[in-house]
């Protein structure tokens, strides 16, 4: 990959893969737009680890919470850190379920069309807007239960569906719930840490059984998209404080709609990564 590529690249994993914008929706026009040959699957899952360690960084203070409540559990004590826990795995088992059987069956190969991108990035835009205007904001992460969790857990399986956005159809379920953007916006991510990990190791233990090679160019990808996600997740998290999700789902639907018009126009997409 060339420098400029890998920037792109990085930029593409690090901002998407937090603001609900769609990643899958970006990952498709660059390649079409530009020309270049596709990164690959391993690269890819470099990328996600530079934003999984980026989210584990940020939101390291609830990560120490989750290793102490994985010892809470084991002891059989109901603390908060143990409740906290015990829901992100409960949030966590739905897709990773979905996952596995995608991956095997390769049934997930009969989605990834732009078309599909499209559809979702604009359906899911809508929805995310009609969940913040008239979700209410009077839950905590410290409310979450295990039917939330479940619930949050769902809607991240249909993540699986490219276009849709993990971090944006997480939050959204959270607003539906009743949950303040900032606390949907944490717990969307904090569920994503154990989901992010196991995707990422399948898809590195498959490419390496492949024999493919770890390139330097993938490290650099993954370490420049670490520190692209660490500044996204600091803009996301204090622009919802004092701001609606509005901005974003008028971009998804600026986006599914400028995709839908070049296919309109006979431009060819190869599938999603």
């Amino acid at each position: 990959m060339s420098l400029l590529q890998i920037i792109v690249l990085a930029l593409i994993q690090g901002i998407t893969e937090y603001l609900p914008i769609s990643s899958s929706g970006h990952s498709i026009l660059v390649p079409a737009l530009t020309g270049w040959p596709d990164q690959g699957v391993l690269t890819d899952a470099i990328t996600n680890l530079g934003t999984l360690f980026a989210t584990t960084i940020y939101f390291w203070r609830d990560v120490l919470t989750m290793l102490r409540g994985l010892l809470d559990v084991v002891m059989r004590q109901s603390t908060a850190a143990s409740r906290l826990v015990i829901n992100v795995i409960i949030a966590t088992i739905p897709v990773i379920v979905l996952g596995l059987f995608f991956h095997f069956t390769k049934l997930d190969d009969h989605l990834r069309y732009a078309g599909v991108v499209a559809f979702n990035a604009v359906f899911f835009g809508i929805l995310l807007y009609t969940a913040d205007a008239y979700g209410l904001s009077s839950n905590k992460v410290s409310d979450i239960n295990p039917r939330s969790a479940l619930l949050f857990g769902l809607a991240q399986m249909l993540a699986l569906n490219p276009g849709t956005s993990r971090s944006g159809v997480t939050m959204t379920a959270g607003r539906f719930l009743g949950f303040a953007r900032s606390d949907a916006a944490r717990f969307s991510f904090l569920m994503s840490i154990p989901a992010n990990a196991a995707g990422s190791v399948v898809k590195i233990g498959s490419a390496l059984k492949a024999h493919e090679h770890i390139g330097l160019d993938m490290i650099l990808c993954g370490v420049l998209t670490f520190f692209i996600g660490l500044g996204t997740i600091h803009f996301l998290m204090g622009f919802i404080r004092s701001h609606s999700f509005l901005p974003f789902a008028i971009y998804r639907v600026i986006l599914g709609s400028a995709l839908l018009g070049l296919i309109y126009a006979g431009v060819q997409f190869g599938a999603v990564n």
